[in-house]
């Protein structure tokens, strides 16, 4: 198991070697972006979610904002329903490698990882 860097407040929390893998992502952007997660409708169990960079302007005054060493995962309100205690990590692992996704709201996880429903 990896070490978590987390704190009591942050409802969307990340393992060390997820915030390395975004933070390594986000330079070779060129830019400082912020992580934008959230949910959408689709995939195969109902909800699939969704992971992006986004410029800090975009914040909304209405979004999550959690603090990592002063790189932000922002989330907007709905979607922090589903999400909230959402625990991201990351695998270089050849065979089911990538970002993982762990929800504590999911009743139902679909195979791939990336879909869910609550």
């Amino acid at each position: 198991m990896t070490k978590t860097t987390q704190s009591q407040q942050k409802g969307i929390m990340m393992s060390e070697t997820a915030v390395k893998q975004v933070l390594s992502l986000r330079d070779k952007q060129g830019k400082d972006l912020c992580l934008r997660v959230g949910v959408r409708q689709g995939g195969c169990s109902g909800m699939s979610y969704m992971m992006d960079f986004a410029d800090p302007s975009t914040i909304r005054e209405d979004d999550e904002v959690f603090d990592y060493d002063g790189f932000k995962v922002v989330c907007d309100r709905k979607s922090i329903l589903y999400l909230y205690g959402l625990m991201l990590d990351y695998s270089d692992a050849l065979i089911g490698g990538g970002f993982q996704f762990t929800n504590p709201n999911a009743t139902q996880t679909c195979g791939c990882g990336n879909s869910f429903s609550a």
